[in-house]
């Protein structure tokens, strides 16, 4: 679904010398811009959906812009360790975040306290891509569909563990929909992230956990993990064996997004011009080869776009949440 900007007649003033001064010296960094690294903030453990995109979009744009993206993996409380430190930055445009949103949609609904607004203190820069959650069980498992684990927890009421990447967070809310819609009681597992977990599973220590599909599809084609069934509406044609889980469980759907993001007040120049080269980079024909597999739904749009996507996604989970009765921590 894209969502349309709306056109807003601007009434241009007169601007004292100091003023212009001041705009023209913005554009001149914008041009200019940049002079020095970029350091990318992934809230997320190394490996993680997020986590790769900005590695392989931030690359391509480091070669362009003759300036390194060094990526700097901030996880913890749920996403909001990482986050807080992209919104508190200086808005120069050396600081950048992995904004996702597990830690900018759902977050704000999922908890009492969060260190930041996120409709407020984050300027929107490159949407990246969609994706969608996939369900895991160590290979192990007892249970080989969806409906074997539902049956399975509702045979052992909070017994049956799924593992999240925190509290509150984007796998544990697309958990508590599950569990939900489904009808049964589990015992929540938090971790940093869906690397974490991994392990659990494969040991046959933790039952079940959701995971965004292109990170554990690694696991399961080297034979570590069993994956029960895709959250999306359709089967991928890319690998049609795969069930969805809205088959087991009409309607499940869960995914996230994935963007660029930026302290408030980053100039409008250095905004542009990184929108720009992301999306250039989002383009190469080797970028969108390496999305097939990881069956990612890549955006090249404005940052207008992106800021309204995340609003759209903001207020759709908080009308989710307060549907499944989801209580602030």
């Amino acid at each position: 679904m894209r969502y349309v900007c709306r056109a807003v007649a601007l009434v241009v003033l007169p601007i004292s010398s100091s003023l212009a001064s001041h705009a023209q010296a913005q554009s001149a960094a914008g041009q200019a811009y940049p002079t020095k690294s970029v350091r990318v903030i992934a809230a997320v453990l190394p490996g993680d959906t997020c986590d790769l995109l900005v590695r392989m979009v931030g690359f391509k744009m480091g070669e362009r812009l003759a300036q390194q993206f060094v990526i700097d993996n901030r996880a913890g409380a749920s996403g909001q360790l990482g986050h807080a430190m992209v919104a508190q930055a200086q808005p120069d445009g050396y600081t950048l975040g992995c904004g996702n949103g597990g830690s900018l949609a759902i977050v704000p609904h999922a908890f009492k306290k969060v260190p930041y607004d996120a409709l407020k203190d984050f300027s929107a820069i490159a949407l990246m891509a969609t994706n969608f959650m996939a369900l895991a069980v160590g290979n192990t498992h007892s249970a080989r569909t969806v409906n074997d684990l539902i049956q399975l927890a509702k045979s052992n009421p909070g017994k049956v563990t799924f593992g999240s990447n925190g509290e509150g967070a984007f796998l544990h809310f697309a958990t508590e929909m599950f569990r939900s819609q489904a009808g049964f009681t589990y015992l929540h597992i938090p971790f940093k992230g869906f690397p974490q977990a991994a392990g659990e599973l494969i040991s046959g220590r933790l039952d079940a956990s959701f995971g965004s599909f292109p990170t554990v599809m690694p696991y399961v084609q080297t034979g570590r993990m069993r994956l029960l069934g895709i959250a999306r509406d359709k089967r991928l044609p890319n690998y049609p064996d795969i069930p969805t889980i809205s088959e087991s469980l009409p309607g499940y759907v869960s995914g996230g997004w994935f963007g660029f993001v930026g302290p408030a007040g980053i100039p409008r120049d250095i905004v542009t011009k990184l929108n720009r080269e992301a999306n250039w980079a989002m383009n190469q024909p080797e970028f969108r080869e390496k999305m097939i597999p990881m069956a990612l739904d890549v955006f090249t749009e404005s940052p207008e776009y992106f800021a309204n996507y995340m609003r759209a996604d903001h207020a759709r989970y908080g009308k989710i949440a307060k549907e499944i009765g989801l209580k602030p921590q």
